[in-house]
């Protein structure tokens, strides 16, 4: 009896010790902030904002040296800080892995190539540590992707401060994700292969069982469906426009071949994922209407004749080619990486761009190409009040020092596992 109730106090522990933060309430009082620069998201700027709240939406966003609108509800003062909307991280797998070692926790892939049918959404958890760990840096909002196969699934957005999935959920199965084969390949080196890069002899082959399997598809949605294929089923949207096709792509023919499978197949909505030498075809982007999720921006040139920069550039030069661009985070230690998603935009501003216009990559810019554009990504009025106060520049990590964040009106807690290390460890050499 004594073993069972030390192992019943034990287990108490364990789930004190893990225990996760509780989501914050809906709003029920209205609110004003007041005095602070507002970043729109849109490239204007209003230094001395009013932004009003009620109902998880945004009421207005007015210069308050010029407006006769009357505020509303507790008024936060928020002179000479910085607010702006909340950071959007597409093609993420936040909430999908926890821990890298335990297979159990794994959900960011499934086995098979053609998967369509496979739904991100229910795999991901809202209670993941890693996901609160976004929040601090103003990362509010997440594109949560599958991986793996050439389609991997869909994808769908969610916000960082939810219950489970279905409270997360901000637009579900937008989009399938499709793995464009490569033109060339490295050996596998555990197999003994040469790790070099070599022309991938089986290209035409992949694309053939692409075209394949759309075409398929088509042919079972127009006939009479006696059985149902779940995989076929689940390729409707992209016919009838009601999804798209994010395209993971990074070469020039790749990308070229990838726009044109898409046109063969009257495939209207299109986003290129990665997008490495995009700049090489922003003509044919631009003129088919096909933004780009430009790679991850801290990262080393993948060619010997790269410019030692190039990464930190690309953006710059497909906006200024004038292709619709926004960043995504994907690669090693991802999940961790994500919450460094506007210190990649002040990366790129460092490198030519402008300071707003680089905002954009991270807020207005990404929730077009994410369909959420609506009811996300700048501060207007009508939208979601999903928004965060910086005591500076939001795109520097030494100013990114956020006071209070707000989803749909409620207002987060800021505290992640990290913090409350932090604040432990902090004291215990205090007292010292």
């Amino acid at each position: 009896m004594k073993i069972l109730n030390y192992l019943f106090l034990q287990l108490c522990c364990l789930s004190i010790g893990f225990a996760q933060q509780t989501p914050a309430p809906q709003q029920k009082e209205a609110f004003t902030i007041v005095g602070a620069t507002a970043h729109i998201g849109d490239g204007t700027v209003i230094k001395n904002s009013a932004i009003i709240v009620d109902q998880g939406k945004i009421v207005a966003c007015v210069d308050a040296t010029t407006t006769k609108i009357p505020y509303r509800g507790q008024i936060i003062n928020a002179e000479k800080k910085h607010v702006y909307p909340g950071f959007i991280a597409p093609n993420s797998t936040l909430g999908l892995q926890e821990i890298d070692a335990v297979r159990a926790t794994d959900d960011t892939r499934e086995l098979g190539e053609m998967l369509p049918h496979i739904r991100s959404l229910i795999a991901y958890n809202s209670e993941s540590k890693i996901v609160e760990s976004m929040r601090p840096n103003g990362v509010l909002i997440g594109q949560i992707t599958p991986r793996g196969g050439t389609i991997s699934g869909t994808s769908s957005i969610v916000q960082f401060d939810a219950w489970n999935w279905e409270d997360a959920a901000i637009k579900i199965d937008e989009g399938i994700h499709m793995n464009w084969p490569r033109i060339f390949k490295r050996g596998r080196w555990w197999m003994g292969e040469d790790s070099d890069l070599k022309p991938n002899k089986n290209y035409a082959e992949e694309v053939d069982k692409i075209q394949k399997f759309v075409s398929e598809s088509k042919a079972y949605l127009e006939g009479n469906k006696t059985i149902i294929n779940l995989p076929y089923e689940a390729m409707k949207g992209l016919y009838d426009g009601s999804q798209t096709l994010y395209i993971h792509a990074n070469s020039e023919k790749s990308i070229m071949d990838a726009v044109m499978f898409t046109q063969k197949n009257n495939i209207s909505r299109r986003v290129i994922v990665g997008g490495y030498e995009a700049y090489k075809v922003a003509d044919l982007l631009k003129a088919n209407h096909i933004g780009v999720l430009a790679q991850r921006v801290h990262k080393t040139p993948e060619l010997d004749d790269d410019h030692y920069d190039y990464p930190y550039k690309l953006a710059k030069i497909l906006v200024d080619k004038g292709v619709l661009v926004g960043l995504e985070t994907s690669g090693q230690m991802e999940r961790m990486n994500s919450r460094n998603l506007p210190f990649y935009a002040g990366t790129v501003a460092a490198h030519g761009l402008d300071k707003e216009e680089a905002l954009k990559l991270i807020t207005s810019n990404t929730a077009k190409l994410l369909g959420i554009d609506k009811q996300l990504g700048t501060l207007e009025a009508g939208k979601a009040a999903t928004l965060f106060i910086s005591e500076g520049d939001a795109l520097d990590m030494r100013t990114n020092i956020i006071s209070r964040a707000f989803i749909n009106g409620r207002n987060i807690s800021l505290e992640t596992h990290q913090t409350k290390l932090w604040k432990r460890y902090e004291q215990k050499y205090n007292k010292n």
